[in-house]
């Protein structure tokens, strides 16, 4: 691009052809020429006028032609800066609405169930797949603990976090306990260790052990186990991604190769959460456009994400993810109310 044109700024015609031009390709998904736009109402204009102002929105980078078309559809800058300068939003349907506060509402069984729910409900909206972090809790404390013996050493536990919230986790032990000795382990927890924190508790068994030698040979080593175990669980950043068979439809993503990948970063986690994390701390609408994401695997989609909060501050991100030609007039304010409304829920 020759340097005069990186900071032109495009003329009221241009902007009004590029609005055209993504329009028709978030509806169709073809790209178009200048001959189609002339035929437009909205356009008083020659296909050569036309065809000459989509040169320079060629030279700016807001446009580019497939090599299998004489059309033109919109760039990754194209898309930013319809998004910044042009873009009107369309006010949520008031159907949405009712389906996503129901959703916020009904869900209290866990952090991972809400996070779920959101994510389907996000996704059946927008026809896109839908992303939402499990909440962070500030401070995770027992309530009530239990332990049931299973078969080939495991043993499940059942523990409540803070007031209501129940978490099941099946952990692999090293030798058979009987339910006897499970019942002893969770007494001692519940009647030493409500109301603390998981760290706290790990802590202060192991301060135990090593001040109580008779306790070598009892089954503190494995509650010791079993308390950092649920520590390590209840820090790991997680999210869920429903919805993403809804990709499927989307020519663009439809290499199978591809999709591979991009169901692959879903299910790796680590990508995904770089990104997000760069929405937690921020109290705006965040959208990664294809390339702006830094990830090679993203440079067909975009990422959509706005934070929620409850009364301490951000506890997680919550979006969509799909083809660049998103809606984004539809789809970015139904995030931004999602949000909100999760938020309020929490508070």
């Amino acid at each position: 691009m020759p340097e005069e044109m990186k900071n032109k700024t495009p003329s009221d015609r241009a902007k009004q052809i590029l609005s055209a031009i993504i329009d028709n390709y978030i509806e169709e998904g073809t790209p178009i020429g200048s001959k189609k736009l002339s035929s437009y109402n909205r356009f008083n204009l020659s296909s050569a006028t036309i065809r000459n102002v989509m040169s320079d929105l060629e030279d700016l980078g807001f446009i580019a032609s497939p090599h299998t078309s004489a059309g033109r559809i919109p760039t990754s800058k194209g898309y930013r800066f319809f998004i910044d300068r042009l873009l009107e939003f369309q006010p949520v349907d008031s159907n949405e609405i009712a389906s996503i506060k129901d959703t916020v509402s009904k869900t209290k069984s866990s952090n991972k169930d809400l996070a779920t729910n959101v994510s389907t409900t996000l996704s059946a909206i927008t026809q896109l797949a839908g992303i939402v972090t499990v909440p962070k809790q500030h401070k995770s404390t027992l309530k009530e603990i239990d332990f049931i013996p299973l078969s080939e050493q495991r043993v499940l536990v059942i523990v409540v976090i803070n007031d209501s919230e129940v978490e099941n986790k099946i952990l692999q032990m090293k030798r058979n306990f009987s339910r006897d000795e499970l019942q002893i382990s969770a007494n001692y927890l519940n009647q030493n260790y409500v109301g603390r924190s998981f760290e706290y508790i790990k802590n202060n068994l192991l301060t135990q052990l090593k001040e109580t030698s008779a306790l070598a040979n009892s089954l503190m080593n494995d509650i010791i186990n079993i308390a950092d175990e649920l520590l390590t669980n209840q820090n790991k950043d997680e999210y869920v991604v429903t919805g993403k068979n809804q990709l499927l439809d989307f020519e663009e993503l439809s290499d199978i190769n591809q999709l591979k990948e991009l169901f692959d970063a879903f299910n790796e986690q680590q990508l995904l959460l770089q990104l997000l994390d760069k929405s937690i701390s921020t109290s705006n609408i965040q959208i990664f456009i294809g390339q702006e994401s830094g990830y090679r695997i993203f440079d067909n989609c975009t990422l959509i994400t706005a934070p929620y909060t409850n009364e301490v501050g951000s506890v997680g991100v919550l979006g969509v993810i799909g083809p660049t030609r998103i809606a984004y007039q539809r789809v970015i304010p139904i995030v931004d109310v999602t949000a909100k409304l999760l938020s309020q829920s929490l508070k």
